[in-house]
C-alpha cells in the first residue's frame, strides 16, 4: 500500500496548476502551501510537489471512482490545454474492467487516471 508520493519539478507554479486542476474532481485539495505543496482529501495528505530536478521516467496513477470521472478528468485536461497521451479506454489485457486515460504533466511524466469498477 502506498502511503504518499512526492515528485520534484523545476516549475512549481505550472506543475501545481496541472495537478490542482486535474485532482479536484477526485476530491483532492491543496492542504500544505509551504516550500512544498501537499494534496489530500481534507484528512490525509498523500501527494506532494517540491522544487527540484524532475525525472520524466515516472508513471503513476490516481484512482477514479468510476469511468465517468476518468472521462471528465481527461476532458478537463483537454480544455485546459494540457498534454494528452491516451484517451480513456478499456485495457482488457490488464483486466476486464481496467479503464484508464493518460496525460503528461508539465515535466513529461505519464499520469494515469484509472477506474477498476465495471461500467
Amino acid at each position: 500500500m502506498l502511503d504518499h508520493l512526492e515528485i520534484k519539478t523545476p516549475d512549481l507554479a505550472r506543475t501545481l496548476h496541472f495537478y490542482a486542476t486535474l485532482l479536484a474532481p477526485l476530491g483532492y485539495r491543496q492542504m500544505v502551501d509551504g516550500a512544498g505543496k501537499g494534496f489530500g482529501d481534507g484528512e490525509r495528505l498523500d501527494f506532494f510537489l517540491t522544487e527540484g530536478n524532475a525525472s520524466a521516467n515516472v508513471h503513476f496513477a490516481f484512482t477514479a471512482p468510476d469511468r465517468r470521472a476518468v472521462d471528465a478528468i481527461y476532458a478537463i485536461g483537454r480544455k485546459a490545454g494540457f498534454t494528452l497521451d491516451r484517451e480513456p479506454a478499456l485495457a482488457p489485457h490488464i483486466h476486464p474492467n481496467y479503464y484508464a486515460g493518460y496525460l503528461r504533466d508539465p515535466d513529461d511524466r505519464l499520469i494515469e487516471f484509472v477506474c477498476h469498477a465495471p461500467a
